[in-house]
C-alpha cells in the first residue's frame, strides 16, 4: 500500500472521527487543549515581559548601576515596610560626597521627581512625571532627543527654567507644530522647551513618554531637595562594574556611619542584577507551568489512549478486511499512530487559538504585555502531536496484532 496515500487516509479518518462526535472529541481533547493554552499563555506573558526588562536594562546600560532609597525584587510587604522605616531619603550632600570620591565610576548623575499637572493655555495634562536631572543623565540613561538637545551644564548652573519633554506632551500640546521655544506651565512656573525625546511607547499600559525633565538645580530651587532622589551611574567599564558598585556602597555606608554588621540603609541595582532576578522569576514561572502542563498532557494522553482503544474495538472488522487484502502490520500501526497524533494535534491547534484570543483580550483590557511568539505555537502543536503519538502506541500495536480471521468474525 502506498505510504503517502495511507498517511492521508489516516488523517482523513482522524478528522472524520472528530466531526462525527463533536462533544466526545472536545472532552477527549480537553486535557491537550488546557495544556497547550497554559503553555502558550505563560510563554506569551514571559515574551511580553521581556520587552519591559530589555527596556530597563537598555536604559541602565551594561555598565550602569543606580543607588535608590528602596529597590524591591519581588513582592514582600513586610520587607518593604521595614525598608521604608529603616532607609532615609538620599540627599544632595550624599550625591556630592560620592561624586567627589568615586574612582571607578565614569559618570554619576542625580534624579529627583514627582507627579505633576502640566498646562499650556487651557489644555491640561495630568500625572506627568516631572523630573529634575543633572545634564549627564542623558549619557548615563541613554536618553535620545528627537528634536533639539538635552539640558546643558550652563542651564543647570544658572537654575534656568528650561525643559526636555516626552512625546506625549508634544502630541497633546503641539500637534502639527514644533514645541522648541514654546512654553508649558506647572504649579504656576513656566518652562521653555528646548528638546523633545524620542518616543518609547508604553509598558503595562503605562506610557514612558509622559514626562518633563528640568535641570536638577532648577528643581531644587522650586521644590526643594528633601525627597524622591536617586543616583544613576556608569562604571569605567563592564569589567569594573562590581568594584565600582562596591566602592559606592562603602563610601555611602561610611557617610551614614554604618557599623560593619549593620545592614545597608539604601539599595543598589545593576542591569546584571535585574537580569538575574528576571531569569530566576521566569525560571520559577516556567517550572510551575511545566508541572501544570505535564499533568494536563498525561491526563489528555490517557484519555486519547482510551478513545483509540475504543476506536480499535469499533473498527476490528474493518482491520480484518484490510489485512485480508494485503495490509501489513506496519500499515495498520502507522494508520492508528497518525490518527492518534492528528487527534492530539487538533487539540493543540484549538489550544493555540484559545491562547491567542486570551492574549488579545489581555492586551486590550489590561496593562499586561502579552505577545504570542511563533516558537510557542510551534512547541505547543508539536508537543501535543508527540503526546498523541506516545499514547497512541499501545492502541496502534493492539490493532496491528489482531488476527485477520478473528477480526473478520467481529460484528460490524
Amino acid at each position: 500500500m502506498n505510504s503517502h496515500a495511507s498517511f492521508w487516509e489516516a488523517v482523513k479518518g482522524a478528522l472524520h472521527s472528530l466531526r462525527g462526535s463533536k462533544l466526545r472529541s472536545f472532552l477527549t481533547l480537553l486535557g491537550i487543549i488546557l495544556a497547550t493554552t497554559t503553555l502558550i499563555a505563560v510563554m506569551s506573558v514571559i515574551s511580553g515581559m521581556d520587552v519591559y526588562i530589555a527596556q530597563n536594562v537598555s536604559s541602565m546600560g551594561a555598565d550602569g548601576y543606580t543607588v535608590q532609597r528602596i529597590v524591591m525584587m519581588g513582592f514582600d510587604p513586610k520587607k518593604y515596610m521595614e525598608m521604608l522605616r529603616r532607609n532615609p531619603q538620599l540627599s544632595r550632600d550624599e550625591y556630592e560626597f560620592l561624586r567627589q570620591r568615586l574612582t571607578l565610576t565614569r559618570e554619576i548623575g542625580i534624579v529627583a521627581g514627582r507627579g505633576k499637572t502640566v498646562h499650556r493655555g487651557t489644555e491640561v495634562s495630568e500625572g506627568v512625571g516631572l523630573q529634575g536631572a543633572s545634564p549627564n543623565i542623558a549619557v548615563i540613561n541613554n536618553i535620545e532627543a528627537e528634536e533639539g538637545r538635552f539640558l546643558s551644564e550652563i542651564e543647570n548652573d544658572r537654575h534656568m527654567n528650561v525643559a526636555f519633554i516626552g512625546h506625549d506632551l508634544k502630541d497633546k500640546f503641539f500637534a502639527g507644530s514644533t514645541p522648541i521655544g514654546q512654553t508649558v506651565t506647572s504649579e504656576g512656573v513656566q518652562f521653555e522647551i528646548v528638546s523633545v525625546a524620542k518616543a518609547k511607547g508604553s509598558i503595562f499600559g503605562q506610557s514612558q513618554d509622559n514626562f518633563l525633565i528640568i535641570p536638577i538645580n532648577t528643581y531644587f530651587k522650586i521644590w526643594g531637595a528633601r525627597s524622591g532622589m536617586s543616583f544613576a551611574a556608569t562604571a569605567v567599564d563592564h569589567d569594573h562594574l562590581a568594584q565600582a558598585q562596591e566602592e559606592a556602597r562603602m563610601l555611602l555606608r561610611a557617610y551614614r556611619h554604618l557599623r560593619p554588621k549593620e545592614d545597608d540603609t539604601f539599595s543598589m541595582l545593576t542591569s546584571d542584577a535585574l537580569l538575574d532576578f528576571w531569569n530566576q522569576l521566569t525560571g520559577a514561572i516556567a517550572a510551575t507551568a511545566v508541572a501544570v502542563v505535564s499533568v494536563f498532557l498525561v491526563v489528555g494522553g490517557v484519555v486519547i489512549m482510551n478513545i483509540m482503544l475504543a476506536v480499535v474495538t469499533e473498527r476490528t472488522h474493518e482491520i480484518g478486511i484490510r489485512k485480508s487484502v494485503g495490509a501489513r502490520k506496519k500499515d495498520i500501526l502507522n494508520q492508528f499512530l497518525v490518527e492518534s497524533a492528528v487527534l492530539s494535534a487538533s487539540g493543540g491547534v484549538i489550544g493555540v487559538v484559545i491562547a491567542w484570543v486570551v492574549a488579545v483580550a489581555v492586551r486590550t483590557f489590561t496593562p499586561v504585555p502579552m505577545s504570542v511568539p511563533v516558537t510557542a505555537v510551534v512547541v505547543g502543536v508539536t508537543l501535543s502531536a508527540v503526546v498523541g503519538l506516545f499514547f497512541g502506541i499501545y492502541p496502534a500495536h493492539t490493532a496491528a496484532q489482531l488476527d485477520p480471521i478473528e477480526a473478520l468474525r467481529a460484528e460490524k
